[in-house]
């Protein structure tokens, strides 16, 4: 894969503000020069997320997580490092350059995008040609406006027109092989896995096409919908069908309506509910409900109101659980017999359905209904048994006012207090609570010395090391954290426009790094326009602790033995030197 140079990326994150980049997931406030939030990565009651503009990363003080605008985009958002930056380039309108490197099998995704966009494309082809696929798009509704919105195509009835078209050489074949396009028979013959049905394209949060789901015109033409396999590209446990394009429809989600397929999420943006999404004919996985949480806080499951249905939605909420940080909701909308979201909106019109999104049945009703549906709450005997079968599905949910209502809930059914319903003892089955740790703050730390002040500085003002030219006379002192010091000055001299985030990614997964998480945060008494003098003084100081060293150890070598001519004029030089300091 071809590497992307340092000094991109050290231009690119100068370019970003990450404070705009995490605002748009997270809400932040400002807090002096810096802004703070509940940390979106561990779950707490209190701000102890801080993002810093001028040192353009964030921190927290509670789990530890740090990073540049690259780093929260791959935590937050779940992007590669590739896909990061390429976000945050498309952002400050950069090219993102590469420098070529030794491109191992299957190292480079580029071929597997491009050859599921020109599939993309010649499925709309198709459709815009055929009738009977028209005729079929017609019928059921979709109106031109989406099928432009959602890119929907057609895979002609044949076995081979997407491998002709597109499979004109070896690799390329084995481009739509890997991005799985073709099957193969058991005699080994290769074909257009997707045929006569219409294609609706998997976007990823990009845009960029990385699979398909086709449905078939007619009742008795195979599986009802068939979806691209797993592929270096494509999880379907970890993707949504439509986010990308409920996330380009609306400035900020407030909400996501999770449906089963893909007509449904057509349909209800065609009546103006642009937040649905499907799953791709799974379950909701625990990949799923943190993607739907990391772009909405309320989330709606619409599930048919069967069996089946019920028993999906047990399932969605055994994944949403876990990840119900105070602010965040979810409800469940069961259907009636025989409906789905794409019958109903076209019956009842918005307005209707989103009467019965205001009648949805919350999380916490849902979950106790569920667990008591065989239970006799009227005797011990019932209340012990869903007491047992809550309690380790309550033991999952982040620590917060949410948990503590649900085993307050518990404890109105059963009479069993556990948790925090337990007046503060805990129950045998969970170990004491171990007393809170204060929260570090910026200021304090280890004591600091002249090193670690002029790493601190230069941490977090990297451009501090245009004030000092080589050589550099303090680079030969034994003094613990001088090698640092001299590979930071390095790093800053030879990636001008590195910045404090940068830095500790430089460092990410070394030793030192811990210690310089710790010096980025360190507060000074002056302001940071005043930093410059400060870190000269420390240069200073350290030059003369170097020229105090070299005395001591010629003064030492004196002591057992004469020195040389020039090891008496470097004496004499470094006394006059002292005396002139």
């Amino acid at each position: 894969m071809a590497r992307i140079p340092d000094s991109f990326l050290d231009e690119l994150l100068s370019r970003t503000d990450i404070v705009e980049v995490i605002e748009q997931r997270v809400p932040l406030k400002r807090a002096g020069r810096e802004y703070q939030a509940r940390c979106p990565f561990h779950d707490e009651r209190s701000p102890s997320f801080t993002v810093s503009p001028t040192k353009q990363f964030y921190h927290c003080f509670g789990c530890g997580a740090h990073g540049t605008a690259i780093k929260f985009l791959m935590d937050y958002d779940r992007m590669e490092f590739l896909d990061a930056v390429e976000d945050l380039a498309h952002r400050a309108g950069m090219q993102v350059p590469r420098e070529p490197t030794r491109t191992g099998p299957g190292g480079d995704n580029d071929g597997l995008y491009a050859a599921l966009d020109a599939a993309a494309k010649l499925f709309q082809r198709n459709l815009a040609g055929d009738a009977r696929a028209k005729d079929y798009v017609a019928r059921r509704g979709i109106d031109a406006g989406s099928v432009q919105r959602f890119g929907i195509g057609y895979a002609a009835d044949g076995w081979d027109q997407l491998k002709t078209a597109l499979g004109t050489d070896d690799r390329r074949m084995a481009l739509l092989d890997k991005a799985g396009l073709l099957s193969k028979s058991d005699q080994g013959k290769v074909y257009d896995k997707f045929r006569d049905r219409i294609m609706f394209p998997i976007r990823d949060r990009r845009g960029r096409v990385i699979a398909f789901g086709g449905r078939v015109l007619e009742k008795d033409d195979g599986p009802k919908y068939l979806n691209s396999p797993e592929t270096a590209l494509f999880h379907k446990g970890r993707e949504l069908y439509a986010l990308y394009e409920a996330r380009q429809a609306n400035a900020k989600l407030a909400r996501l309506i999770v449906v089963e397929g893909y007509m449904d999420v057509v349909s209800l943006f065609q009546y103006g509910v642009t937040q649905a999404v499907a799953t791709l004919g799974t379950a909701t996985t625990k990949e799923h409900a943190e993607l739907l949480f990391r772009n909405a806080a309320d989330v709606y499951f619409c599930f048919d109101g069967d069996r089946a249905g019920r028993a999906a939605a047990w399932r969605a909420a055994e994944s949403v659980l876990p990840r119900m940080r105070d602010g965040r909701q979810a409800h469940f909308l069961f259907l009636p017999d025989g409906e789905d979201p794409d019958t109903l909106v076209r019956q009842e019109g918005l307005d209707g359905f989103e009467q019965r999104l205001k009648q949805a049945t919350p999380l916490s009703e849902f979950f106790f209904a569920e667990l008591s549906k065989d239970v006799n709450l009227d005797g011990l005997e019932g209340r012990a048994r869903l007491a047992e079968r809550a309690k380790p599905l309550l033991a999952g949910i982040p620590d917060g006012a949410f948990r503590d209502l649900m085993y307050g809930a518990l404890a109105e059914r059963t009479g069993v207090r556990i948790g925090p319903a337990a007046a503060g003892a805990p129950p045998a089955s969970q170990p004491p609570p171990m007393a809170r740790a204060p929260k570090p703050r910026p200021g304090t730390g280890p004591k600091r010395s002249l090193v670690r002040t002029a790493i601190a500085l230069l941490v977090q003002q990297p451009a501090l090391v245009h004030a000092i030219q080589p050589p550099y006379l303090f680079g030969v002192l034994r003094q613990p954290g001088v090698p640092l010091l001299m590979e930071l000055i390095a790093l800053a001299r030879a990636r001008p426009d590195i910045a404090t985030g940068g830095i500790l990614e430089h460092f990410a997964g070394r030793e030192e790094q811990a210690a310089l998480e710790k010096l980025s945060l360190m507060e000074f008494p002056a302001a940071p326009e005043s930093w410059k003098a400060e870190f000269l003084d420390a240069m200073e100081h350290l030059n003369r602790h170097t020229v105090q060293q070299r005395i001591e150890e010629l003064l030492e070598k004196q002591s057992a033995g004469p020195l040389t001519a020039n090891e008496k004029d470097e004496l004499r030089e470094a006394l006059s030197a002292k005396a002139r300091r």
